[in-house]
């Protein structure tokens, strides 16, 4: 993006008019056009008043730095998504073909087999897009913080009915897929909230 097109993006977001900004800055309207179409560029003089009047850095205007770091920030946000859809399809994914291969093919021991290695890959997309989230990531933002704190429910509670149905029914060699529903829960909020905060930032 050159600079002509950021100055002409950063007065449409204003709402404001060639005119409205031309007068603003002490300039002419067709001052302003030639900047946006860009014809010249700013004065030295002129920058800094744009760049106060956007709220903005001269970093910010001269190179789009801001605008690389969200270009940067969206595309992880839309391959981390990505990654979660797949890793939710292959946990539900797992669960019908061990259903499958149960009662239709009367085969449990492949079934099975099968179960745990789609679980296998499903955990490791998970688990790789937590590592390229962290290095991505700082500080947690106020979305981040609520997934966390709901998760971690959800967690406290799968725990509980874990030991609960395990107890009651005795059946621990297959009560420990509640933690493959947790899992897929989990991952389900995750989802929801990406969505939701892809949807803000198209509006």
């Amino acid at each position: 993006m050159t600079i002509g097109e950021r100055l002409l993006k950063l007065r449409k977001e204003k709402n404001l008019s060639q005119e409205e900004l031309a007068n603003v800055l002490n300039v002419t309207r067709q001052t302003v056009s030639k900047w946006e179409t860009d014809q010249s560029t700013p004065d030295f003089d002129k920058i800094v008043p744009i760049c106060e009047f956007y709220n903005i850095t001269t970093d910010e205007l001269l190179t789009g730095k801001k605008d690389i770091i969200e270009n940067a920030n969206k595309n992880v946000k839309i391959n981390s998504a990505r990654n979660i859809g797949i890793s939710v399809f292959l946990y539900i994914f797992s669960v019908v073909w061990l259903i499958f291969s149960s009662t239709i093919l009367n085969s449990p021991i492949l079934g099975f087999c099968i179960f745990l290695i789609i679980i296998a890959v499903a955990t490791g997309i998970i688990v790789y897009n937590s590592i390229v989230n962290k290095k991505e990531k700082h500080e947690l933002t106020k979305e981040e913080k609520t997934i966390k704190q709901i998760n971690e429910i959800i967690g406290i509670i799968s725990v509980i009915i874990y030991f609960l149905v395990s107890f009651i029914t005795m059946a621990w060699h297959i009560t420990w897929i509640i933690f493959i529903i947790n899992g897929l829960v989990e991952e389900i909020v995750k989802l929801i909230f990406m969505l939701k905060g892809g949807d803000k930032n198209e509006e």
